[in-house]
């Protein structure tokens, strides 16, 4: 039987309620994607140049550190991953958690999250941090449909 894990990272809350529903409805672990410094209102304001989330997601290289490590990671076939769209892509930290572990072989499914941006150029991006994982499309889930968009991808 396959082990499936739900991994997110949510800043304002919208991507944790997705989350959640998608892991209740296919019965798979939850982790959340916690930085180890949390944003603040203050960091998360796109509008100022000198915001954390700005100076961040301005600096391709730049990998916030994440508070705890996926217990046992290993034992995971199937990873649904979320986030909510920043400056068209992932959020940096997603990019810190796939370049943690080994995903070798592993289906990882993308949803996002966003107020307006499609999920596009964030599958590109995240296929290039882990190109030997086995990736499904992904899906922007605003609001209804998470749990059996959910069921379908892992075919449950």
């Amino acid at each position: 039987m396959k082990k499936i894990l739900v991994a997110y990272f949510s800043a304002s809350g919208v991507t944790a309620r997705t989350a959640k529903e998608m892991a209740k409805a296919v019965k798979a672990d939850l982790y959340e994607i916690c930085p180890a410094e949390a944003y603040t209102d203050a960091d998360l304001n796109w509008m100022d140049k000198n915001s954390r989330s700005t100076l961040e997601m301005n600096d391709s290289s730049c990998r916030p550190a994440i508070a705890q490590p996926v217990k046992d990671m290993e034992q995971y076939d199937t990873i649904l991953i979320g986030f909510p769209i920043w400056w068209y892509v992932e959020p940096r930290i997603v990019d810190t958690f796939l370049e943690s572990y080994d995903f070798s072989g592993k289906t990882l499914i993308p949803f996002a999250t966003s107020g307006g941006s499609g999920i596009g150029k964030a599958e590109k991006s995240l296929k290039e941090h882990c190109p030997n994982a086995v990736w499904k499309k992904g899906q922007l889930l605003n609001g209804t449909g998470a749990a059996e968009w959910a069921k379908r991808m892992i075919g449950a």
